[in-house]
Order: structure tokens, then C-alpha cells, then sequence
């Protein structure tokens, strides 16, 4: 006989019952998006490969979300890449200050991977430099 599998509702329930009580979302190590704080530094950056090059691009790009999540004050850092368009990555950044990031772009790590840029990319990082709206309706 087959088994029956649990409705969308016991599937819910039996996720949140095994949240801990007023969880939020947070990162590994613990940092909620209420204690980001609303003068924190954020930053969109892309970057495209060139025509054949997205994979070594990607291999180069990949190993900075740990070293760059490891800087001491680095509050979030994603990378992403297009699902229509391999190649088009998207940094998604946040530090706890301006000279933070700016300190984050002289670590070796980073400045090893500026100098791999030219042959892999397909002209430099565009970046946005953000102002973290509405944060403090988040409880803080």
C-alpha cells in the first residue's frame, strides 16, 4: 500500500514547530537583517564574462564568498549569477562602514582577483554604491 504523504498544512506546521520561537531570517552566523544597522554600507556590483570565459571567470569568482564573508566586518555578501545569461554575475555587499569596504577591496584576496579581471571580463565591475532603506521598522 502506498504511503500517504502529509498535506501542504501538517508540512507547515511541523516546519514551524521546529523553528525556535520568533525566529528571523539570518545568516550562519547568527546576524539578523534588524542588527544591520541603517548607516551600514551596501553595494551592488555586476560583471560579465567574456564570450567563452564564464567558467573560468566563475572558478576565480567562486572562492571570494568565503574570504569575503570571513573579513571582520562584512555584515552580508552573496554572489549570483544570471540563470538566462552565465557569465552575468551580481555581488549583493554589505559592511559595517564606507572604509570597511573600501579596506575589503585593498585585502589580497580581492586585489588578486582585480588582476585576473582583463582577461576573463568583458570590461570592469559597474558599481552601485546603496543606502539601506526602512531598515528600522525591522524592530530595531
Amino acid at each position: 500500500m502506498p504511503r500517504k504523504l502529509p498535506s501542504r498544512a501538517a508540512l507547515a506546521a511541523l516546519v514551524a514547530a521546529a523553528l525556535p520561537t520568533g525566529a528571523t531570517a539570518r545568516g550562519a552566523d547568527g546576524v539578523r537583517y534588524a542588527d544591520i544597522p541603517a548607516d551600514a554600507y551596501a553595494v551592488v556590483a555586476q560583471l560579465r564574462a567574456k564570450p567563452g570565459k564564464e567558467d573560468a571567470l566563475r572558478a576565480i569568482t567562486l572562492p571570494l564568498v568565503a574570504q569575503v564573508r570571513a573579513e571582520p566586518n562584512n555584515l552580508l555578501y552573496f554572489l549570483q549569477e544570471s540563470r538566462e545569461t552565465p557569465g552575468h554575475f551580481i555581488f549583493t555587499e554589505i559592511f559595517a562602514s564606507q572604509a570597511d569596504f573600501e579596506a575589503h577591496n585593498r585585502t589580497p584576496h580581492v586585489r588578486a582577483w582585480f588582476a585576473r579581471l582583463p582577461d576573463l571580463a568583458d570590461g570592469g565591475v559597474s558599481v552601485i554604491r546603496m543606502g539601506i532603506l526602512e531598515n528600522t521598522a525591522l524592530g530595531r
